[in-house]
């Protein structure tokens, strides 16, 4: 049975709405997730004064993020310790946790990349050799950096703990992305990677920084280094 020609057939109720719902919401996500990334290179292109140190903080972002979406993964859709956890297991994740996890732990982990980095800027500025300048960055900031760490894993996990599977995922992926962030990128990876870009941490071309209104970064300086800022 068919219905005629001409005939406009519409469908209610919580199927329809959420295929709807998906449709919408991942047609425009890719460019979100575009323009975010290109706004945030540009912003902290003239925060950093770098060509190379906002391409790193956006890598390692989407590290932690897609760190984040794999352990939802494995505990939730694979049920690898979702019983010792007390967490349901579901055959899909919920449409809007994906979105609302890029929003809110993109911003988070741009936090500590900006405050980590901008000190280890200002050591550099001051005279300090690039592994100077990025011991001493981390040696200020690495304290603040775990503590608040700390407080926002320990608050998240808290939607973890309750009886709404979104929550669930909500919180454990939030989670699980600070404290990855907070401890094996902050902590490792990025001054790992800036002592093996060495000086090209810092080089920002005459052209862009006059296209970008801030101050040039060549490679090599001419003026005699100064003390460290803090001493």
């Amino acid at each position: 049975m068919r219905f005629p020609p001409g005939t406009t057939v519409r469908a209610g109720g919580g199927p329809p709405q959420g295929i709807d719902f998906l449709d919408r919401a991942y047609g425009a996500f890719p460019w979100l997730v575009l323009a975010v990334l290109v706004l945030t290179y540009l912003t902290l292109l003239r925060a950093f004064r770098s060509l190379l140190l906002p391409l790193k903080a956006v890598l390692l972002n989407l590290l932690a993020i897609g760190a984040s979406y794999g352990l939802l993964v494995v505990v939730f859709q694979w049920g690898v310790g979702a019983e010792l956890l007390g967490l349901y297991r579901m055959e899909q994740i919920e449409g809007w946790i994906p979105i609302f996890l890029f929003a809110m732990l993109f911003g988070l982990s741009m936090d500590y990349e900006v405050f980590l980095v901008t000190r280890m800027r200002e050591f550099w500025d001051a005279g300090a050799s690039n592994d100077e300048a990025v011991a001493r960055g981390l040696e200020r900031t690495g304290a603040i950096v775990t503590a608040a760490a700390i407080v926002m894993v320990a608050a998240f996990a808290g939607f973890a703990a309750g009886s709404i599977a979104g929550l669930q995922e909500f919180g454990l992926g939030l989670a699980v992305a600070i404290f990855v962030d907070a401890t094996i990128i902050r902590a490792l990876l990025v001054p790992s990677a800036m002592k093996l870009f060495g000086r090209w941490n810092w080089w920002l071309p005459e052209r862009v920084a006059r296209v970008a209104c801030v101050p040039p970064s060549p490679l090599s300086r001419s003026a005699p280094a100064l003390r460290p800022v803090g001493e």
